[in-house]
């Protein structure tokens, strides 16, 4: 298994005092938005450096997600400021979020993508999943379980 990548690296150091900060600046000079409240678990992966992909504060990471570029996870009402409830995603273990995709969640949702669960690129997937699912399409819809592909 290859190394992890830098942005990867600099994930697991934004909750460090004065280099978290560091960490912070360099992932958004790279196009990186990940808000240091972001709960990760271990082995996780950026592909591609994740380029572009934006982190919501009330995310919870579980270990050996892999998320790659252009991803969003969060919020699908980001300017509500009086909510009712508090907005998250939650991302069990061994998910795979692909490039593009969009995980949001609706006020005083918390929206659960269900372990070794795969999301595809620039699906939109806005309610929980099961255990070891495929979701897929506009608005993400369930396509198979992970058992039954090759």
């Amino acid at each position: 298994m290859s190394a992890p990548n830098f942005n990867t690296r600099l994930i697991y150091l934004l909750r460090t005092p004065v280099i978290g900060w560091f960490a912070h600046k360099l992932l958004r000079l790279q196009g990186v938005q990940i808000n240091p409240r972001v709960q990760f678990g271990k082995g996780v992966i950026l592909g591609r450096g994740a380029m572009g992909t934006v982190i919501d504060k009330e995310t919870v990471i579980g270990d050996r997600v892999k998320v790659y570029h252009q991803v969003t996870l969060g919020r699908a009402h980001p300017d509500v400021k009086d909510r009712s409830g508090v907005e998250r995603v939650v991302l069990e273990d061994d998910v795979l979020i692909a490039a593009g995709a969009k995980v949001l969640c609706a006020e005083g949702q918390t929206l659960t993508v269900g372990r070794g669960t795969w999301v595809a690129a620039n699906a939109v997937l806005t309610r929980s999943t099961g255990e070891y699912e495929v979701w897929g399409g506009i608005p993400a819809k369930r396509i198979s379980n992970r058992d039954s592909i090759a």
